[in-house]
């Protein structure tokens, strides 16, 4: 196929990363002849379940601590991944706090309900299974780690790609209370408050943190037909809270009791349309951040849940634990997927989900091995309602005399649910075979069910999910599709039950390690996970479920120390993903067809390679690099009995990534100091997967930060900068246009051609003062 690729220029910031290496350069002049090294850090991680030092544990994983965190000034998991080579985590699309997430061109793009991720989040081992509200504002964090590659023995389904770990601080020591303000570009207004009360003296804690996070937008909408609109758009609007109850009654016993919730009540994000609307004579807009629509402007994001730990020391070697989860959310959201002022695509829709998690787990530690072991039950219902409303193709059909001439609208509302449980038992464990050689071998059986219905049919009216939606707006409560998969129980014809379907999969890890030193360590692996199957949530005929994804990863890999001053960890690793299940909606020449193709089409196939290194130049200066490089492809696409991989794209995964950085910390009479510099490089990549129209070429941020603590410890403050060269660059988008074998576009749903892009944040300055007491 004859496809033209619209590509979305940026200017490389080649300047702004010599402005980055000389500032560095400069600090290190100055700093170069003392040279007395206090060493390499020692990181603490939890990657295998276990707390063990980074330097040997044979699994390729990037962790950030508390204090990188606030001098890098990185205040949303998403900015974790400019650390994290070959690691893709961004906003997506219509809302702030939904996310994506890449690791090793492995994931899931469509937040739809029932689709189940490629990469696991997890908030102090619960895992999140919906991406809506994943993107965490860091609240109380000890740690971020990010695991690259399938994590199907000790994590399980739905982490083919990897994990992202989110660790908050446990509770120690008298009361404390900390409280930080920023204030920044777009009038951003930041309130966090943190603390803990010991209850009883080293025995009972409770903690709380509480986050307003405010900011205006980076653009605007500049024409809404709707009144009483806030026209702002990337606007932010968040609360978070949590509370903590951590009760050691015995030297070995003890719980933890946490809520949280989050709700964002930021503005629907407008799009930018990459190509002239047909349909309307509205100019593009000048600014990436600005946009038209013809929807209410609100959304929101909630979030809550509840989960408690239990930890029992049984003996110096054996360890119980016990992990209770239990999380629901809320979305109603607006996307105007045209971005016009006229209701050609509209698509205002609710997601609702809510899961249970239990999980039992023993870690052994006996002379010469290491154990960890356990049961794990997940039960969620995932339910959504979303309408696809083409007013102007109603009236288009009203002026053919094809419908009366009351037909004023023109809606296709699909709704359903899509629910699941999944049932586990892993071990994973650890050998010494010598003083230098040792093997881990680790198995994971889980057993999944997934039930699903889905109703879909059409209107000639405009339809909106709930009563109010828009003013005067009440939903006729007689509307009712029918439902096109499911199951008829009582031989009528008609469908009226939810459709099941099961699989369960043994996940094997196998490698070898070999410890040349105190100081080195070389390891290989051979793992595999799967993504859960799942039904079509857009179905328009009764389909069978897709089955699983499967990933096969292979890795060889080194964990190096050299003179406690350079650290060089390096992984080398290939991956085939089977059984790829395709779940983008097809462009086509008949605006009033939703085509939507779900099966599994076929593999494709990746390799790479990753660095991570540090050097400490002196006891202040220390510079870190974090490099990946990943050539991915499509091997087989079939698609009705032919091969299409040319016409794939491995979406959201820059064939190079990498990070430059450098830390430099002095002091004065007026208190510490630590200035950062990093440069951060993505190379040029695709947004989706089937004819991709929508490529962002490669870009550079530079980020800058100054930090300061005051001589007695209760007061800092920090200064940061971000985007400093202000780049344009796509995030994500949507494609609802097709191309003609002569190189013009054909419209989508709604007639026209919707081709629209999201971007990543603009310039941006903060300053956050912080106060302990």
């Amino acid at each position: 196929m004859n496809t033209p690729y619209h590509v979305i220029s940026s200017r490389p910031s080649l300047c702004a990363l010599a402005v980055c290496i000389a500032m560095s350069g400069s600090a290190f002049a100055q700093e170069q002849e003392q040279n007395n090294n206090s060493g390499l850090e020692k990181i603490e991680v939890t990657a295998r379940k276990i707390a063990e030092n980074l330097q040997e544990v044979p699994v390729a994983v990037t962790s950030i601590g508390e204090v990188q965190l606030a001098e890098k000034g990185i205040s949303v998991v998403t900015e974790v991944q400019q650390f994290s080579p070959n690691t893709t985590l961004q906003r997506s699309r219509g809302t702030n706090s939904t996310i994506t997430a890449f690791i090793r061109g492995v994931g899931q793009q469509d937040p739809l309900w029932g689709y189940e991720p490629g990469v696991g989040i997890y908030v102090d081992d619960v895992y999140i299974a919906r991406p809506q509200g994943a993107v965490l504002d860091l609240l109380d964090v000890e740690r971020i780690e990010v695991l690259r590659g399938p994590q199907g023995t000790l994590y399980g389904k739905n982490t083919i790609g990897g994990a992202i770990k989110y660790v908050t601080k446990p509770m120690v020591g008298d009361t404390t209370m900390n409280v930080k303000a920023t204030i920044g570009s777009y009038n951003q207004r930041d309130l966090k408050l943190t603390g803990q009360v010991p209850l009883i003296d080293d025995k009972l804690y409770f903690g709380f943190g509480v986050a307003t996070l405010n900011r205006d937008g980076f653009g605007e909408y500049l024409i809404s037909d709707l009144p009483n609109q806030d026209l702002e758009n990337y606007n932010k609007d968040l609360t978070a809270a949590r509370a903590t109850l951590e009760w050691s009654p015995t030297d070995s016993l003890f719980l933890k009791l946490n809520w949280d919730k989050t709700e964002d009540d930021s503005n629907a994000k407008g799009g930018y349309r990459l190509l002239p609307s047909t349909r309307t004579n509205a100019p593009v807009p000048d600014s990436v951040f600005d946009s038209y629509t013809s929807m209410p402007t609100y959304n929101k994001v909630e979030m809550e849940g509840v989960n408690l730990t239990a930890s029992w020391e049984v003996s110096d070697e054996l360890t119980l634990k016990y992990v209770f989860s239990d999380r629901e959310g809320y979305s109603p959201t607006n996307i105007d997927f045209d971005n016009t002022p006229l209701r050609i695509f509209d698509v205002p829709a609710v997601y609702e989900d809510e899961q249970t998690t239990h999980e039992l787990q023993a870690n052994y530690y006996g002379s010469g091995f290491k154990l960890v072991g356990g049961l794990y039950y997940y039960d969620a219902e995932s339910c959504g309602t979303f309408d696809a409303i083409l007013e102007v193709l109603g009236l288009d059909l009203r002026d053919a005399g094809i419908f009366p001439d009351f037909t004023t609208g023109f809606t296709r509302e699909v709704s359903g649910c899509n629910n699941g449980n999944s049932v586990a038992a892993y071990a994973q464990g650890s050998f010494d075979l010598t003083d230098q050689w040792s093997i881990t071998v680790g198995a994971r059986f889980t057993d999944d069910e997934k039930e699903a219905f889905v109703r879909n049919g059409t209107t000639l009216s405009n339809v909106y999910p709930e009563s109010g939606w828009i003013p005067g707006y009440v939903r006729d409560a007689a509307l009712a599709f029918p439902m096109v998969l499911g199951v008829d129980t009582d031989g009528d014809g008609i469908l009226d039950a939810p459709k099941s379907e099961s699989w369960s999969r043994f996940t094997p890890r196998i490698g070898v390690e070999y410890q040349m030193n105190d100081d080195v360590m070389f390891f290989a692996s051979y793992g595999q996970g799967f993504k859960s199957g799942t039904f079509n949530p857009r179905a328009s005929s009764d389909e069978n479920a897709a089955n699983p994804e499967i990933v096969d990863s292979v890795e060889v890999g080194m964990k190096s120390d050299w003179n406690d001053v350079f650290r060089a960890n390096v992984t080398v690793f290939a991956l085939e993903h089977k059984d790829r299940q395709y779940i983008t909606v097809e462009p086509s020449e008949d605006a009033t067809v939703l085509n939507q193709f779900l099966g599994n089409i076929g593999k494709s196939e990746s390799w790479g390679i990753e660095a991570d290194l540090t050097y400490v130049a002196t006891d202040d200066l220390t510079f870190t690099a974090n490099i990946g490089y990943i050539d991915a492809e499509f091997k087989e696409a079939i698609i009705n009995g032919e091969n299409r991989a040319d016409d794939f794209t491995i979406s959201n995964t820059p064939e190079l990534t990498a990070n430059i950085a450098a830390n430099y910390a002095f002091s004065n009479s007026m208190g510490d100091w630590v200035f950062n510099a990093n440069y951060y490089y993505r190379g040029e990549y695709g947004i989706d997967e089937l004819d991709n129209l929508m490529v962002q070429d490669g870009y550079g941020l530079v980020n800058m930060g100054l930090n300061w603590y005051h001589p007695d410890g209760a007061w800092t403050a920090a200064l940061h900068v971000k985007n400093l060269t202000d780049e344009e660059y796509l995030v994500g988008g949507y494609q609802f246009v097709g191309v003609a074998n002569d190189g013009s576009y054909i419209p989508g749903l709604g007639g026209d051609n919707t081709l629209i892009g999201y971007y990543g944040d603009p310039r941006t300055i903060h300053l956050t003062v912080g106060y302990q007491f």
